[in-house]
């Protein structure tokens, strides 16, 4: 079995994790300064990775090739299936003129692009995290976004800054309930540490949302629809986090601020006039029968419809009958991971899971297989739609499984680990730091739940240590991690797939999202600090 080891370079921590870090910085270079395609930069990084594992790490070539395999495997399923599947019910609202009628629908409640990015992208995106999470919020809102006019840069930028709040409770609390599994740490705590640091974050994020797109003067003009936006979704998150649990935190919370936005468009309407440069003009409103925007809105409906009932523990538990789970070949338990990453030594896993019936890519996919029935769709039409749709999507599946690939070989290989060390080390300041830990797991991975799952169990083993709140060090990490969903290269794959964004605008997407995640994840390592410092009686 061949041991990790954290610092190979001269026994140091700093120097071993500047090292480690190598595939982030090509990373950053390739798609921050030399401006390169998402899958381009995507390979390029996974190449460092694999050379940082064989020369610093010294990690065995057969177990270093199952490691690629494996995490390109997990990039196409169930991540890469759930882009295709929600992409997929998108073209066929688009192919048989539907989503026109979506459009001339929303044009009704309201015509403002600000408002309408409030109620899809924070608010209904918000909806579709909590019930499926792993990018299907991206792509749908996202897609949403574009056919009502926004321009294909600013549709996919503002949903990836939108998908911040949610994700810490998204898919039915399955990052929180992973991360109370790996520590051992109550959930209810957790779930209430969580929502004490997000809930604050979650206050502001619809009014930086507006800011973004135009800035103060924009933010003047819909100040009422931000205020109660932010209001509904993080005072609902607050007290669902804290007194019911995590699994309806993103839902009620998401609810709350449709309803409350819906109810304010019928009642105000901004007194200004906003223009998003590069939109393409809405249609004039038309009156239309009720009948007919329901039939529009059948596959979006059903897509919330499948998503929850899939999301229903005994409809769960039956199709959980039809999963395949197995260890993945030539690398379950063959390496051990070695403190002070985890108390004692222990056998890594790497089960795979081929969850193809239990799938938030199913569902969606079953919502779009019932929407073109109920939309008369005929055979030959679906299946043309479904080509063209892979065809559309290959460069984004690809640069998914190159970015899950990379987190696998860092992951196996010791060197995320290393870095998490070199964070840890900072002593006191570490509850700033351990929110941009799990920002950097979230960066790395795409998903907060793996970054739970990979730096959860240092969080507590260093507060122990330290004398702080493990409770408070563990959810700092998933509520930093929300913050690094932005930047993620699988995310920006996925809003790029959703906008149909021309491949030049990848990279000057992840620019744009990085700062603005730089600075979130620090207001994130701030909060975190408050409750250490300042008010920890306040902290969970």
């Amino acid at each position: 079995m061949w041991q990790q080891h954290y610092t190979p370079v001269l026994g140091s921590i700093p120097l071993s994790a500047l090292t480690a870090a190598t595939p982030v910085f090509v990373m950053l270079v390739m798609m921050g300064v030399l401006r390169r395609p998402a899958w381009i930069s995507a390979l390029t990084s996974l190449t460092a990775a694999v050379l940082v594992a064989l020369g610093m790490y010294g990690m065995p070539v057969p177990l270093l090739a199952s490691t690629v395999v494996y995490g390109a495997c997990f990039g196409l399923f169930p991540i890469g299936w759930i882009v295709l599947s929600a992409i997929f019910l998108y073209n066929i609202t688009l192919r048989t003129g539907k989503f026109e009628i979506v459009k001339q629908s929303i044009a009704g409640l309201t015509s403002d692009r600000r408002l309408q990015a409030l109620l899809i992208a924070f608010a209904f995106g918000a909806f579709i995290e909590g019930a499926a999470g792993f990018g299907t919020p991206v792509a749908v809102a996202a897609a949403v976004l574009t056919g009502l006019g926004f321009p294909p840069f600013f549709a996919g930028g503002i949903c990836l800054l939108a998908n911040t709040a949610p994700v810490a409770f998204g898919s039915i609390g399955i990052p929180l309930i992973t991360l109370s599994a790996v520590t051992g740490l109550p959930l209810g705590r957790l779930s209430a540490g969580v929502g004490r640091i997000c809930a604050p974050v979650s206050l502001i994020i619809p009014a930086y949302l507006i800011l973004v797109m135009g800035g103060w003067k924009a933010l003047r003009g819909v100040w009422p629809a931000a205020l109660l936006c932010g209001v509904a979704f993080a005072g609902t998150q607050f007290v669902v986090s804290n007194f019911i649990g995590p699994e309806l935190t993103d839902i009620l919370s998401s609810l709350a601020a449709i309803v409350s936005l819906v109810i304010l468009f019928r009642v105000w309407k901004p007194k200004d006039h906003f223009e998003l440069p590069g939109a393409t003009p809405m249609a004039a409103r038309v009156r239309l029968p009720l009948g007919e925007v329901l039939l529009a809105w059948t596959p979006f409906i059903l897509i919330v419809v499948c998503v929850l009932v899939w999301g229903f523990k005994p409809v769960k538990a039956e199709f959980a009958k039809a999963t395949l789970k197995f260890a993945w070949p030539g690398l379950h338990q063959l390496i051990q991971r070695m403190p002070p990453v985890v108390r004692q030594p222990a056998p890594y896993d790497a089960f795979y899971t081929f969850d193809w019936l239990t799938a938030a890519g199913t569902a969606c996919f079953s919502a779009a297989i019932l929407s073109a029935v109920i939309l008369r769709m005929k055979l030959k039409d679906f299946f043309s739609i479904l080509l063209s749709t892979i065809r559309q999507l290959l460069l984004a599946e690809f640069t998914i499984a190159c970015v899950l690939a990379l987190a696998f070989v860092m992951n196996y290989s010791g060197a995320t680990a290393t870095m998490g060390l070199a964070f840890a080390a900072t002593g006191a300041a570490f509850p700033f730091f351990s929110a941009l830990l799990g920002w950097l797991g979230v960066f790395l991975t795409g998903s907060d739940t793996s970054a739970n799952a990979l730096f959860g169990n240092l969080q507590v083993v260093t507060a122990q240590n330290l004398g702080m709140n493990p409770v408070l060090m563990a959810s700092a990490n998933s509520s930093g991690g929300v913050m690094g969903k932005m930047i993620s290269l699988q995310s920006v794959a996925v809003a790029s797939a959703a906008t149909s964004m021309a491949q030049g605008e990848e990279s000057k997407l992840f620019r744009f999202t990085l700062r603005h995640s730089i600075l979130l994840a620090s207001i994130i390592g701030v909060v975190a600090l408050l409750y250490t410092y300042v008010l920890p009686s306040l902290a969970p």
